[in-house]
């Protein structure tokens, strides 16, 4: 246990976990700004609602009680908390693309074989690889399922304070759908561009499905926004654009792609150069 918090500190670094615990911080001191809002929130998951809702309240009334730029900082504060989560999920991605020829070399053995003994086999040999290279296959679902309950957090937050649900921001009134579908267009224009940027950055090695979620997730986005409540839609532009901005400074593809070629040419050259000096060798022979 001691030995995976230590290779987790390590991936994630000192300076993400101290933005998480300030952005944590300054969530909590949030809830515990006095607002006006009247609503009384029971049970359990009420209380996680009313955390939610005080705490988007509390940073609205420092922006001068706009309820969607504290929506918007909120977000921004959720996204520095999960940060650390973030960088981890990046880096087991990047290792898992390290590793995809050598797993793909094990899939390839075991192809077309459809027996249990063989299907065993294909797992454990393909575990083993991820288990020497450090790879947690499944580190990249964390920041997903993490979101999930912030998202259902924040619906029942809006629907359930009248503050919140009748509030309005610019065109919008945060508690209906945006009536001419910009949040929407731009949440998925958001989600498309950081898909892209992630999955260029990963190189070829690649499965299928990996390739083509650049093009799917957008849609999914899309869909969902155009269906739910503008202060949802706002936090899906918010939280999207913050991938952006992260995925440039923390995968930056274009850096990536050119570091790739780099190693293509020189495996290039590389194998040039064994030609060349087995051709010299055949002719010396000769």
């Amino acid at each position: 246990m001691e030995k995976k918090k230590t290779s987790f500190i390590k991936k994630v670094g000192w300076p993400s976990i101290i933005v998480a615990i300030a952005a944590l911080i300054a969530i909590v001191a949030f809830a515990f700004v006095p607002n006006n809002a009247s609503t009384v929130y029971k049970g359990f998951l009420g209380s996680i609602t009313g955390f939610f809702a005080n705490s988007i309240l509390g940073v609205s009334k420092l922006c001068g009680n706009s309820y969607g730029f504290g929506i918007v900082i909120f977000t921004l504060l959720i996204r520095f908390l999960i940060l650390p989560l973030m960088v981890y999920s990046i880096s087991s991605s990047k290792n898992m693309a390290k590793v995809a020829p050598l797993v793909k070399k094990v899939q390839a053995k075991y192809k077309g074989k459809r027996d249990r003994d063989s299907m065993t086999k294909l797992q454990e040999e393909t575990s083993s690889i991820y288990k020497e290279a450090g790879v947690n296959p499944y580190a990249s679902l964390l920041p997903v399922l993490i979101q999930l309950p912030v998202l259902w957090a924040l619906f029942q937050s809006v629907s359930s304070t009248p503050a919140l649900k009748t509030g309005s921001f610019f065109w919008l009134q945060l508690g209906s759908p945006d009536p001419y579908f910009v949040l929407p267009i731009f949440a998925a224009l958001f989600t498309f561009i950081s898909s892209w940027m992630s999955t260029a950055s990963m190189g070829k090695d690649q499965p299928g499905f990996a390739k083509a979620m650049p093009y799917i997730f957008p849609f999914i986005i899309l869909f969902s926004a155009l269906a739910v409540s503008s202060a949802l839609s706002l936090y899906w532009v918010a939280t999207n654009a913050f991938q952006v901005v992260q995925t440039f400074f923390l995968q930056n593809p274009f850096k990536a792609r050119a570091e790739e070629k780099a190693k293509e040419l020189a495996e290039l050259e590389r194998k040039k150069a064994i030609k060349k000096t087995l051709r010299k060798a055949h002719k010396r022979r000769k």
